[in-house]
């Protein structure tokens, strides 16, 4: 029986988690998160550049420069909690347009360059970032040394 009551308790503390208003707090400021703005800022900060980046086959990138016609899309965030730390982490898909290249027929489509995973401190400043890029793309330029 004491089982039982116990199974209960947690049920009862997984629903009022569910319900807690720091959930519609950080619903709130995830939505109201301007992606774009985001993302260009920490962009520009590092000039449009990834250094020392390893691929997916361990190929080594010395630098990788992105087009300046990258947008963001927000697709997915979440907090973390490690003890007293906390963070949040917020993953962006990037864009360019193909404009930006003389040899790609559709100049009005956009092409997927990657991923960007931003995570802040519950202040939220910049703590890490995280790149997925499609070295194969030709809208950016690879440095391989």
């Amino acid at each position: 029986m004491a089982e039982n009551y116990a199974i209960s308790q947690r049920i009862m503390t997984i629903i009022e988690l569910k319900n807690h208003p720091v959930w519609q707090d950080l619903t709130e400021v995830l939505e109201n998160i301007d992606a774009n703005s985001l993302v260009t800022e920490h962009l520009e900060l590092c000039d449009y550049k990834v250094c020392g980046y390893w691929d997916e086959q361990d190929e080594f990138y010395q630098e990788i420069t992105l087009p300046r016609s990258l947008s963001a899309e927000l697709v997915s965030s979440g907090i973390g909690v490690t003890g007293r730390k906390r963070w949040i982490q917020i993953k962006f898909v990037l864009q360019a347009d193909r404009i930006a290249s003389e040899n790609l027929s559709n100049a009005n489509a956009t092409q997927n360059i990657g991923k960007l995973t931003i995570t802040s401190n519950e202040n939220l400043q910049f703590v890490d970032e995280n790149w997925q890029i499609n070295i194969d793309s030709p809208l950016i330029t690879l440095s391989a040394d």
